[in-house]
């Protein structure tokens, strides 16, 4: 007797390719631990922002990364390339914009785009047809004959940006980029990098404005002590602090009575009629609490989300280890 068993096929789940991979990085410099064992893992084609205080490690960890600095311990591979048995393949895939832009103030913006030719050996044609291709498209074309005293800082690091992809990087480390660009041309810098991740390049980006990794991150490691004390998306980091709650506002004050008596964790606003409900800010509690409000036929007015921003996560996880920040570290650990 012959049995046949069919078999359902399912569309296989494709793992993630990360573009950059590290494993118990460390750093020391004496009896100073900078790095503690950082573990990382960036998916190809985000931006993924290493937060944290100053004397964090977050420097230390680019140049480790980029090459420029040997790490005492662990293992990471840059596009697939191990860090510290193939360097010259993990330099052929990268660019490193550093805090200072390091821009040649004696060439003119194109000289500098051509040394840069140079450097990666594109040959004499292929480095003029980049360097073109480049001061166009960080809009500096009519600056390309001045020199970078007359740029401004917004183009000077434009023109930073743009000598560290002639060599075309498929992986772009941004060190605190937008360091004293006045807002207008950190938004233009946004601009850049998120154009650059939608062509495939992945952006590994350390920076001191919250705003910036709010806007640009795909994921967000906090760096605290040597160690990673949380990462996720921005707004799961949020989630992490306590502090969010779900704004009900009623016209109707039978109504808002009648949720006030069963909220019981809401807290009260009977002159402007509104109850703040602790909630995370996550889909589930709030359909929760909406199919709530439809059963019992209680009407609000009006509906907001509030949830910490990355300033309250980030004083939450880097604040001193006293008192209920202290905790809520412990438990991400």
């Amino acid at each position: 007797m012959t049995t046949n068993t069919a078999t359902a096929h399912h569309p296989a789940r494709t793992a993630p390719a990360y573009a950059i991979t590290a494993t118990g990085l460390r750093k020391e410099y004496g009896e100073q631990v900078v790095l503690d064992g950082i573990d990382l893992a960036v998916a190809e084609g985000t931006v993924y922002s290493l937060l944290g205080p100053n004397g964090a490690g977050k420097t230390t960890t680019v140049q480790i990364l980029s090459t420029l600095l040997d790490a005492d311990g662990g293992e990471a591979r840059i596009g697939g390339h191990d860090l510290s048995r193939e360097p010259d393949a993990v330099r052929a895939q990268i660019g490193v914009t550093g805090q200072f832009a390091a821009v040649d103030g004696m060439l003119t913006g194109e000289e500098n785009l051509l040394l840069m030719a140079d450097l990666h050996h594109l040959g004499r044609r292929e480095g003029k047809r980049r360097a073109a291709e480049l001061l166009e498209r960080f809009e500096l074309t009519g600056a390309a004959k001045k020199l970078p005293a007359a740029y401004s800082g917004g183009m000077r690091r434009r023109l930073d940006i743009a000598m560290t992809l002639v060599g075309d990087p498929r992986v772009l480390f941004l060190d605190e980029p937008s360091t004293g660009l006045d807002p207008r041309s950190r938004h233009s810098m946004w601009q850049i990098v998120r154009e650059l991740v939608a062509g495939g390049v992945t952006v590994f980006l350390t920076t001191q404005y919250l705003e910036e990794a709010d806007q640009l991150a795909d994921r967000i490691a906090v760096l605290n002590g040597g160690r990673i004390v949380a990462e996720g998306s921005p707004e799961e980091l949020k989630r992490l602090v306590p502090g969010g709650h779900v704004r009900l506002r009623f016209a109707d004050p039978a109504g808002y009575e009648r949720a006030a008596a069963a909220l019981r964790e809401a807290s009260r606003d009977d002159t402007a009629l509104t109850l703040n409900v602790p909630s995370d800010g996550s889909s589930r509690e709030l359909r929760s609490l909406l199919d709530w409000l439809e059963a019992e036929s209680v009407e609000a007015e009006s509906l907001t989300v509030h949830t910490p921003d990355l300033d309250d996560v980030f004083f939450a996880l880097t604040s001193p280890t006293t008192g209920p920040m202290n905790s809520l570290k412990e438990s991400l650990r």
